[in-house]
């Protein structure tokens, strides 16, 4: 393994230990500060995609139910349902239900609820291409194999104990790699990737939707195919973010 992410690993949960000790947090404190994260999760996610609410336009259409003058019935939609979506990967992380196909596509038909209802939940019939990706996804009538060979996998990643960071890495690589959905594959692919550093005991990883970041996200993806190192590095400092915020806002010394 590359030393660079030995060290950030060991970084990491060395970060996830001091959380945890700070365990239980008091109820009410958790529950404001994960409202405030995942509604930046909802904003950013969708940024990435092309949605052009606001993060205070994505809380005011999702908490208060408003309609933003000049935005597509599509983009509230996009802002609704992934929240509901968040809520879903908080809830199954805390069940004893296994991560299977089935889960992937209850988060993918909550990602197109009412926006999409053919295809909501279900595999694409139809070729696809990635736009500005030089990797083709595979036809249709190889995606259940695929999808197959991708859950078996990692179930054997699971066995042999690989690191739950570089496991949450690879759900979200592969499942944008086969790109199983006609729409919302990637906002799927990080729901699944936190929904499995949730229950992990992590915390959930916020990649950015500015130019810059989405060009960083994509490039690494982009890599993955032939070295999963960049992306790996990508998610892990992602994780590293996310960890010293929340142990910044709980007070954490060293954090403030």
């Amino acid at each position: 393994m590359d030393n660079e992410i030995i060290s950030l690993l060991q970084e990491c949960d060395a970060l996830k230990a001091r959380l945890a000790a700070m365990r239980p947090l008091p109820a009410e404190a958790l529950e404001k500060i994960e409202n405030a994260f995942d509604m930046e999760y909802t904003y950013e996610s969708n940024r990435i995609e092309g949605n052009t609410l606001t993060l205070q336009e994505t809380a005011l259409v999702v908490n208060e139910g408003i309609t933003i003058a000049g935005k597509s019935m599509r983009e509230h939609l996009e802002a609704i349902n992934h929240a509901e979506a968040i809520d879903y990967i908080r809830e199954f992380a805390q069940s004893n239900v296994e991560i299977s196909e089935r889960t992937i596509k209850e988060i993918h038909a909550i990602i197109l609820h009412g926006i999409n209802r053919e295809n909501a939940g279900r595999y694409r019939s139809v070729p696809v291409r990635i736009v500005g990706s030089a990797h083709i996804p595979p036809q249709p009538y190889l995606i259940d194999k695929q999808m197959e060979d991708f859950m078996i996998h990692f179930q054997e990643m699971e066995n042999q104990g690989i690191h739950p960071v570089l496991i949450a890495a690879y759900l979200h690589e592969t499942l944008v790699s086969i790109h199983p959905f006609i729409d919302g594959n990637g906002r799927t692919s990080r729901l699944l990737m936190n929904l499995y550093l949730l229950r992990h005991g992590y915390t959930i990883v916020n990649l950015k939707g500015s130019n810059e970041t989405r060009r960083e996200y994509y490039d690494a993806l982009e890599s993955s195919r032939t070295n999963p190192t960049s992306f790996q590095k990508l998610v892990i400092e992602a994780e590293i973010t996310s960890l010293k915020r929340y142990l910044s806002v709980l007070g954490a010394p060293d954090f403030q």
